[in-house]
Parts: C-alpha cells; structure tokens; sequence
C-alpha cells in the first residue's frame, strides 16, 4: 500500500472545493480540468463575499476533490475577474470546456437557476486556473 502524503506540506495555504452541485456533474468538471480542457471556471459572485477565504485569490494553489472529498487536481489560479453573466466573452466561456458558447449558457443557466436564482445581469466571479498536480 502507497505512503500517506499530507497535501498541506506540499501546498500550504491550499484550500479544497468541489467543481459543480452534485456528484456527477463534480467528476465530469473535475474530469475535464484534468484532461486539460477546463482552464476557467465562475461561479456567482454573490457566493464569495470579500474576505471569505474560499474566494479565488492568483497565484494560490487549491485542491479540487471528487465529491466525497477525495484530492483530485492541484490547481493554481492564474486570473481573476468579476463580470455580469451576460458579459461573459465567448473565449471565456469556450475555456470552461463545456462546449459550444450556447450550451455554456444553457448549462449555467440551469446551474445557477438551482442554485440561488439567475439572471443576464447577475455579477460571476470569473477564474483562469493551471493544472499544476494530477493526484
């Protein structure tokens, strides 16, 4: 059996989170920055007050776990951006990896629709991220 490895002496300061709102939709995102074809991700703006420490912050690193909490990917925010949800440029949206811009709109319309209400103007935190560790 492997050896244990503590993740926090590798990346100290690193916090953990879970991509998507449920367990499917976590390993399919989580699958996909794996791959290489999810660089960004967003998430309402509303979500992450200032000072909350699970706020994206460039150059920190954080580890994205599967649903039950097992490390999957260290990450390193490269970028980020506040805009409305109707702002949200093309090539962003191409860069979260979740298909063509229509079916990212769909998609986060849902997304958010489940999960605090939505609309073209509601404000997203936008984060550009690197793969930095498969784990």
């Amino acid at each position: 059996m492997g050896e244990f490895r503590d993740l926090n002496d590798d990346y100290p300061g690193a916090g953990t989170f879970r991509l998507g709102d449920g367990p499917e939709l976590c390993d399919q995102l989580t699958d996909l920055v794996i791959a290489g074809t999810k660089t960004a991700t967003c998430g309402a703006l509303r979500d992450y007050p200032e000072g909350d420490p699970g706020r994206p912050v460039v150059g920190r690193r954080d580890i994205a776990t599967d649903w039950n909490g097992t490390p999957r990917v260290v990450i390193e925010t490269t970028e980020v951006t506040e805009r409305r949800f109707g702002d949200v440029p093309e090539e962003f949206a191409l860069a979260e990896g979740e298909g063509r811009f229509a079916e990212w709109r769909d998609g986060h319309i849902r997304f958010f629709e489940r999960n605090g209400g939505w609309s073209e103007d509601m404000w997203l935190l936008c984060e550009r991220f690197r793969v930095v560790e498969v784990l």
